[in-house]
């Protein structure tokens, strides 16, 4: 059975990150994907220009239409703006039985900030308890929990309990602002953790890296494996993705990853 994925989350017109992002991740994954907007923004692949919010009251209808005629097999949640519209999606979001993936989305790679800094709070307090994983980079780490970002593993560990006793039942903290040749990424589950070791590709192609990551790993949840398979295989398809968008010829600041490099290379 193909999985259906609800993305809820901003748009990017460029077509490399947000919404956008999402549902290629999703459809190349496998999985049928389904949208709710949370805020418009006018950017490209240099930065953003404008952001412009959601009604937080359209944001619910959309996903209780979704909800009331579709089943939800997962659901990713990424920029969400603002404490409102966090709060909206949370109640919209109640009583869903299946995975949520929360990818606290705060700061564009262009240092756009996307999460109003008063909002960190609801998103701490309100969708963090709710989610099966979320998945941070180290700085957002860092900003939910108030500290200095982590500078090595030991720092990660202990970022990433930290986050833990925040109610999620996962954390998965992405370790690619480390400095040095390797990009390690900590899963931490109740179980324990596993490091998920990779190369750092020199490449300015990483626009919408962590929306396509945590997109591809809903579909996996949505598919019904376990976390860490999903986690390894949502990896795969990441470092591809980035691996191949060489081929495209997108703007002229961070580049897109190439979501159907898998597909395109076989037409």
């Amino acid at each position: 059975m193909i999985p259906n994925i609800l993305s809820v989350a901003g748009s990017d017109p460029s077509g490399g990150a947000g919404i956008q992002a999402d549902i290629k991740a999703i459809s190349a994954n496998g999985g049928y994907a389904m949208a709710a907007l949370t805020a418009l923004t006018a950017q490209n692949t240099r930065g953003v220009i404008a952001v412009q919010g959601v009604a937080p009251g359209m944001v619910t209808d959309q996903i209780g239409a979704i909800r009331a005629d579709i089943r939800i097999d997962a659901v990713k949640i990424g920029m969400l703006g603002d404490a409102d519209t966090i709060r909206a999606v949370a109640d919209a979001l109640r009583g869903v039985d299946a995975p949520v993936v929360l990818d606290p989305v705060m700061v564009s790679k262009s240092g756009d900030r996307l999460l109003r800094a008063e909002a960190v709070d609801a998103l701490r307090d309100t969708l963090l308890p709710m989610a099966a994983v979320i998945t941070p980079n180290i700085p957002e780490a860092a900003d939910l929990l108030k500290r200095a970002e982590a500078g090595d593993r030991a720092g990660m560990v202990s970022q990433a309990e930290a986050l833990k006793t925040l109610g999620p039942r996962a954390v998965l903290l992405k370790g690619g602002h480390l400095a040095g040749l390797e990009s390690p990424d900590l899963l931490l589950m109740e179980d324990g953790k596993t490091w998920f070791d990779g190369v750092r590709q020199v490449t300015r192609n990483t626009h919408g890296t962590g929306c396509t990551l945590s997109s591809a790993l809903a579909t996996e949840l949505g598919k019904g494996l376990p976390l860490k398979e999903a986690v390894a295989r949502a990896k795969a398809y990441v470092a591809g993705a980035i691996g191949g968008a060489g081929d495209l010829s997108v703007g002229g600041g961070r580049g897109p990853t190439h979501h159907f490099h898998a597909l395109w290379r076989r037409l």
